[in-house]
């Protein structure tokens, strides 16, 4: 559970700075579940989640990622790809000016990713799902999400709905104990919904090795000063994808300036198409060619 140190208060001085706090955790995890808890016991504002603005118990701005068809498509608007997606909840965040935020993604990076698109302040205190749910609570969610393909939207049914018409929808009136002074305990009753979006009727999802190396050669073949790319490779951590490539280029060329240039519109085409976090792109140039 959330520690008395992992408790957050209010900025001091003449203003409020406001405060990002991010929830982490694999998907099907509870976040959703929790973040109102959460929420409430560290008097943070606003939500962010799945492409959604939260206030209290109402949806004040956003796209659902429930809404999407495709998981890739679900990626893209949780972290808010779409510049009109993004452009609606900064503006509507300036017209909150809340005190804090809580963000909700799968990791770090995809957190630090979400408030990147927001042009909000990278979050001061990074909390575990570990940290708020316990270890039954946890297995329970990812059993939901594995067998039956549900998902938590942290807003009443009313809210949401209006937002996913065609998508089933259940109201869920949940409990949860709340911390009190001298050591005394309350139930939090929130209303949330569980759903479950077309995307999951469809399985698991993934993308070939094959269609990345294509999307590679496509970005490479756009450069007349390239003669050949080959051995594209990629790698996969807990952090992201990394890319190598080999590259023969034509003689003359200013390999700093060319490189530099590809290797960022690899990692700007593959997030966007993919939805992957691009930790990395390493070229290696392995020949110069004298071309008439």
């Amino acid at each position: 559970m959330l520690g008395a140190n992992c408790a957050l208060s209010e900025g001091k001085g003449m203003g409020i700075i406001m405060k990002i706090i991010a929830l982490v955790g694999s998907s099907g995890t509870g976040k959703s579940h929790r973040a109102l808890w959460v929420a409430h016991e560290n008097n943070i504002d606003v939500l962010v989640d799945d492409g959604l603005l939260i206030k209290g118990h109402e949806i004040v701005a956003g796209t659902s990622a429930k809404k999407q068809k495709t998981a890739i498509g679900a990626i893209k608007t949780a972290i808010f790809t779409d510049e009109n997606h993004a452009g609606q909840v900064m503006e509507e965040i300036k017209k909150l000016n809340p005190k804090s935020i809580l963000v909700l993604g799968t990791s770090k990076e995809m957190v630090n990713r979400i408030t990147d698109r927001l042009e909000l302040p990278k979050p001061s205190i990074y909390l575990d799902i570990a940290q708020v749910s316990n270890e039954k609570e946890i297995e329970a969610a990812l059993k939901t999400r594995q067998l039956l393909g549900q998902h938590v939207i942290p807003a009443p049914s009313v809210a949401v709905k209006p937002r996913l018409s065609g998508i089933l929808i259940d109201p869920l009136h949940v409990g949860f104990s709340k911390n009190q002074h001298a050591g005394t305990r309350t139930k939090l009753w929130v209303n949330q919904t569980v759903v479950r979006p077309t995307f999951n009727f469809y399985g698991k999802f993934f993308i070939t090795d094959q269609a990345m190396q294509a999307i590679v050669k496509k970005i490479v073949s756009e450069y007349n000063c390239i003669a050949k790319s080959q051995n594209i490779t990629f790698s996969n951590s807990q952090y992201g994808t990394g890319v190598s490539l080999d590259l023969v280029l034509k003689y003359g060329t200013i390999i700093p300036i060319l490189t530099a240039t590809v290797q960022q519109q690899i990692t700007e085409t593959l997030e966007y198409m993919t939805a992957l976090h691009i930790i990395r792109v390493d070229i290696y140039v392995r020949k110069l060619v004298v071309v008439d």
